[in-house]
């Protein structure tokens, strides 16, 4: 199999071309090409097909083989992927995921490759029955979940539930978020009983009102370096707690992504990097 590996601030996917090339077994090959002491290494898997509906369909899956929705930083990577490649010389894309279709520009450099894309990443859903949440778990189901109490075993939270295409929690913090043992509570929360669909978990420090530090807890994958529809999910929980304007930095551990929720169409912006590491052939 002919892959590439790419990345989105540290967010790492291995990519295949299955416009040329089909692959049978994709959770499978997942699993084993996401290993990062046996196969490649990376967050997960993702094919690069061609659509009826748009340019190019994005299809995920995570490092366990589990299949995903939507993936902020590897749409990114897929819009390098196909204008860097030259499967096509459009600078405007549309993506077909199993979140809908995500509309890109892509900003190219001197050299002629892709250096950032912005993502319309749509509407934050914050429906708790669409996220999707369990209204059996909760006292009372109010119209939002925004700074809702929730105990999970015998801890107590404060949560802000938000989907941007996948079910995120999002958490804020006064203790630094580079010190803190996600691995504790993030998988706590990502396969507690009120999402029925697992969650990704956000953890956030407010820095100011135009930037948050965040680190992710991604369902499926464990902690990740980055997580873009993560990234929009934070802000969206910023904006809506009060602590945030609408056009925020958003700094992980790979890097920084601008959001923009936009109150004159709802949608939500995400702009950043992407980059090409290395290509190569794998036997599977």
């Amino acid at each position: 199999m002919h892959f590439t590996k790419m990345h989105g601030i540290g967010n790492d996917y291995v990519y295949v071309d299955c416009t040329s090339q089909p692959l049978a077994d994709p959770a499978g090959t997942a699993i084993k090409v996401s290993d990062r002491h046996f196969g490649i290494g990376s967050d997960g898997l993702i094919l690069i097909k061609p659509s009826e509906r748009a340019d190019f369909e994005m299809d995920i899956y995570n490092a366990d083989g589990s299949r995903a929705k939507m993936c902020g930083n590897g749409i990114r990577c897929v819009g390098k992927y196909v204008y860097d490649h030259g499967l096509t010389d459009r600078r405007q894309l549309k993506i077909d995921t199993l979140s809908g279709i995500r509309l890109l520009d892509l900003t190219v450099g001197a050299d002629g490759k892709v250096t950032h894309v912005r993502v319309d990443m749509g509407e934050p859903v914050l429906t708790p029955r669409d996220i999707p949440v369990d209204p059996a778990q909760l006292a009372e189901v109010p119209e939002v979940l925004v700074s809702y109490p929730y105990s999970c075993g015998e801890k107590s939270f404060r949560i802000t539930c938000v989907s941007m295409g996948n079910p995120h929690c999002v958490l804020f913090t006064q203790q630094d978020v580079r010190e803190i043992r996600i691995d504790e509570n993030g998988p706590l929360l990502e396969r507690a009983p009120l999402f029925p669909e697992q969650a990704n978990v956000e953890f956030i420090n407010v820095l100011s009102e135009d930037h948050v530090r965040m680190r992710v807890w991604e369902r499926g994958s464990g902690e990740t370096w980055a997580c873009g529809t993560g990234a929009c999910a934070a802000a969206v929980a910023s904006i809506l707690n009060g602590y945030t304007a609408r056009d925020i930095t958003v700094s992980l551990r790979g890097g920084d992504l601008r959001i923009n929720w936009d109150p004159a169409t709802n949608h939500v912006f995400m702009t950043g990097p992407a980059e090409e590491v290395f290509t190569g052939d794998i036997s599977l």
